[in-house]
């Protein structure tokens, strides 16, 4: 729709960058109010969130490539610039978040409470991107909601298409207040975690039956990313049936150093 957002002398802003920003610079604001809240300070929700952008950015060029190899070589410039797989940035921020909370010796389960609704929020922006960028359009329709695009290099042009880049948008968004709204009443570790791998993998699992672009491969009569929605909702089931275990219930680091040295006075 509106690839270019800006143009400065030789220097273009894209949209779908653009709001990939926004989604980060979102997602830090609402980490940060929220560690706060919980008493943990303004340095975790900088930190977590770099290191989940980085690792989320490169773990969804990672499964793009894996994924459609063959576009990438047809198109590097493209794939090195747009390419991108939602699910590979989701895996590379769990995986990241793993190793932060092992490193900086928080309780993993706090660090996925923490991050999820962050991840929600800077997704509802990302799908605007989409939307923006004319990439992971969806099927013909005749609809009136139905939307048509004139000047995509993405997108089929002229053709009225399903637009589920806002509909993914608006789920994200209602899943990240779904999120916080629960941050209010539940008490355990985890089930915010959880409850995000719940609903983000029964959505995106629906939303793949009005996805368009086909080509992105499939795992017999599944899409490859509801392929994906299927190991992702189990591992929401398990990180669940974690949250019943006993909880960790100081938030912040332990500082075995501290703890040494009381040790010692005490003899």
């Amino acid at each position: 729709m509106h690839r270019d957002l800006v143009t400065i002398g030789p220097f273009t802003i894209r949209s779908y960058g653009f709001m990939i920003f926004l989604g980060i610079i979102a997602a830090l604001l609402l980490g940060n109010h929220r560690a706060k809240k919980k008493g943990l300070g303004d340095e975790i929700a900088y930190d977590l969130t770099f290191v989940c952008a980085f690792c989320g950015m490169l773990g969804a060029k990672l499964l793009y490539l894996i994924m459609d190899w063959k576009e990438f070589w047809q198109d590097p410039v493209w794939g090195i610039l747009y390419g991108f797989v939602v699910y590979g940035g989701i895996i590379g921020g769990i995986l990241a978040a793993y190793i932060f909370s092992r490193k900086q010796k928080y309780d993993f389960r706090l660090i996925l409470d923490l991050a999820f609704p962050s991840v929600a929020v800077a997704q509802g922006f990302g799908r605007i991107g989409c939307f923006l960028a004319g990439c992971c359009y969806g099927a013909p329709t005749d609809a009136w909601y139905g939307i048509t695009f004139h000047n995509s290099y993405i997108a089929p042009n002229d053709i009225k298409l399903f637009p589920t880049q806002l509909v993914s948008s608006a789920g994200m968004f209602c899943i990240a207040g779904i999120l916080l709204v629960y941050d209010r009443y539940g008490k355990k570790q985890g089930r915010i975690g959880a409850l995000y791998l719940f609903l983000y993998s029964i959505g995106r699992f629906c939303i793949e039956f009005w996805r368009g672009d086909a080509e992105r491969g499939h795992v017999g009569v599944l899409s490859t990313s509801q392929f994906i929605s299927i190991f992702i909702f189990i591992f929401g089931v398990i990180v669940w049936m974690w949250s019943n275990k006993e909880q960790t219930n100081e938030l912040k680091k332990v500082d075995v150093k501290e703890g040494e040295n009381t040790a010692e006075q005490t003899e």
